[in-house]
């Protein structure tokens, strides 16, 4: 005899850490113990986040088995259009499973954090590569029967769980699977290990996606803005030096810029100290005095791109950053260490004879290694393959944090003396053109998404850079912004140029 009866197919997308195994055994146990026949495969990932493992869960009922007088043939991968609930640790998973066509609109549920990680191709981007979160989940709501989503990296972190427990409560709570919540929680209880802080995670995500639908979008709409957009304290030194800076701020700075010239001031006193801050300052005055009273988003652009150039990295900056305590404290809380546990942070450092030359106290005898001197020589071959440091141990954390105190000298560098004077032929430009041809200047501000990192990067970036101004300083006021622009954008879609130089061609400025 056959049975129409189908299994119930069920897809977690979860990354490493995320409990997406335990999510899965948890789906397993329930169905087991409440008269269904369970089976579970998965397929981990690739590593680097370029995608999440995924595991499949088919639910057939134990008794629809036995009248048929067979144990039934279940698969061991999500098909396309036959899924009929998906369940993702993260967002972009849920646009992963949408592009897949494991998401459905006649059939699929569909579960998802809104709380974002960003993939590989959003990091190594040349411009802000980052994927529109709303555009997602515009697209995953048009795609699925139901799409229930909200910040559960926030709720697992407000109740000491993972984001495992929360999704399983989501999951209760949507009513699509044929099982109480009561069955539920005895599924947790019987793993046995973080019950109790798993069962409040789970019991927040069931209230949670219990209130209606248009309660919890105005409620992810919160956590979205909470996660994201939370504003910074305010800044209330007690040096005098400081509430100087912050005075000038305040007279100096048109109102319209000012919230972004006060970050550009946090970041070149942390960077450097409170006279690099005044420097910043400086600048950022001579473009007001240069731009139309009514140009706000010329000074507040530069107020932006200005103050990430000044706080170029370089090796005691990236040296700085990678032993500081808060970054320590960070890299626990991400892997979710307990305080007795022991964690070992390995960096891989690579540095090149021309990140050494720029960062030695003396200019002078930086140029001098940079030469195809004896001395490059013996610092080629000794940096010809890159180390592991264990920062984690004193032998690997103490020489990166003798570097770090190589900032006291800094403005003595081949590096700072380069950057100090690009600054300023950059900011010639700007206000060459602000008086009269503000959209130029605009433009060219923004070119210096261009110059970013360091090593290769920075190098490849230069380049275009002066490509760019190479065409601004030829063509002058003659040169359209949409013309600049669009450079720009061919400059940031490939990091080799080839981009650039179509454009180049195109516009006649090869």
């Amino acid at each position: 005899m056959k049975t129409n009866v189908q299994p119930i197919k069920i897809a977690i997308l979860a990354m490493g850490g995320e409990g997406g195994g335990v999510l899965a055994d948890w789906i397993v146990s329930l169905g087991e113990h409440n008269g269904y026949i369970a089976q579970t495969t998965s397929v981990p990932g690739v590593a680097q986040r370029t995608g999440a493992t995924i595991y499949y869960v088919e639910l057939f009922p134990e008794e629809e088995a036995k009248k048929n007088g067979k144990e039934p043939v279940l698969a061991l991968m999500p098909m396309p259009g036959d899924v009929d609930v998906v369940l993702a640790s993260e967002l972009m998973e849920a646009g992963r499973a949408v592009q897949r066509g494991l998401v459905t609109p006649e059939r699929t549920t569909l579960l998802a954090s809104t709380h974002r990680v960003y993939s590989i191709a959003e990091k190594s981007a040349m411009g802000d590569g980052r994927v529109d979160n709303e555009a997602l989940i515009r697209h995953a709501t048009r795609a699925s029967r139901r799409f229930i989503h909200f910040n559960m990296e926030q709720a697992a972190e407000e109740t000491g769980s993972v984001i495992s427990a929360v999704l399983f409560g989501a999951l209760a709570s949507a009513g699509v699977l044929p099982f109480t919540r009561e069955q539920f929680e005895a599924t947790i209880e019987r793993g046995g290990v973080g019950v109790k802080p798993s069962l409040r995670a789970f019991g927040y995500a069931f209230d949670r996606v219990g209130k209606t639908q248009s309660d919890a979008a105005g409620q992810a709409a919160a956590d979205g803005a909470q996660a994201s957009a939370a504003p910074r304290p305010a800044m209330e030194p007690k040096d005098p030096v400081l509430k100087q800076l912050l005075a000038r701020l305040e007279h100096e700075i048109p109102a319209a810029a000012r919230d972004l010239a006060l970050e550009g001031v946090r970041r070149t006193v942390d960077y450097q100290d409170a006279a690099y801050a005044g420097l910043y300052l400086d600048r950022l005055v001579r473009v007001r005095d240069a731009a139309r009273q009514d140009d706000a988003v010329l000074l507040r652009e530069t107020a932006r791109y200005l103050a990430l150039w000044m706080s170029y990295e370089d090796a005691i900056r990236v040296a700085e950053l990678k032993t500081r305590d808060t970054r320590f404290q960070r890299v626990r809380g991400e892997v979710r260490a307990k305080e007795e546990q022991i964690l070992a942070i390995q960096e891989f450092m690579h540095p090149r004879v021309e990140e050494i030359s720029e960062i030695l106290p003396v200019a002078a005898v930086g140029r001098w290694l940079m030469r195809p001197t004896w001395g490059n020589w013996l610092v080629r071959r000794f940096t010809r393959q890159g180390r592991v440091m264990r920062t984690s141990s004193l032998r690997g954390y103490l020489p990166l944090y003798l570097l770090s105190g190589f900032k006291r000298w800094r403005r003595n560098t081949l590096r700072y003396a380069t950057e100090q004077q690009r600054i300023e032929e950059w900011l010639a430009h700007v206000i060459a053109f602000a008086p009269a041809h503000p959209a130029l200047a605009l433009e060219v501000v923004q070119c210096q998404r261009l110059v970013k990192g360091y090593g290769d990067t920075h190098v490849r970036g230069w380049k275009n850079f002066q490509t760019l101004m190479g065409a601004v300083a030829n063509k002058r006021e003659n040169l359209a912004p949409d013309t600049l622009r669009s450079l720009r954008e061919a400059a940031l879609a490939d990091e080799h140029g080839r981009e650039l130089n179509v454009a180049l061609q195109r516009f006649a400025l090869a």
